[in-house]
């Protein structure tokens, strides 16, 4: 899928997101689904490891704290969602798969 130069700023600044328990960036993961911007305002939609993640709220922090950090964004949404669900196997990047052990 293509990108904008905007959204491939929002994704290297996700990528600044580490997940504390894996200690893997959210983006090579592959918990962003998807980044959109209009007018300047990016909603982010992304999930978690588990529903239950105990430090949800906080990777779901940094990841608003992450973006807003670049001058040109006005507002930011990130939204958790559910579906599809989280496959490491499919979704996190071949860096990530071997840092899990899945390779």
């Amino acid at each position: 899928m293509a990108t904008t130069l905007q959204e491939d700023l929002v994704y290297e600044c996700l990528r600044e997101v580490v997940d504390p328990e894996l200690g893997i960036s959210v983006v090579d993961l592959g918990l962003i689904y998807e980044v959109k911007i209009d007018n300047n305002n990016v909603v982010v939609k992304m999930t978690l490891t588990s529903p239950g993640c105990p430090v949800g709220a906080v990777i779901q922090a940094q990841c608003h704290q992450a973006v807003k950090k670049l001058p040109w964004v006005k507002e930011v949404n990130v939204q958790l969602v559910w579906s599809p669900r989280w496959d490491p196997k499919t979704m996190a990047s071949e860096e990530a798969k071997m840092d899990l052990g899945i390779l």
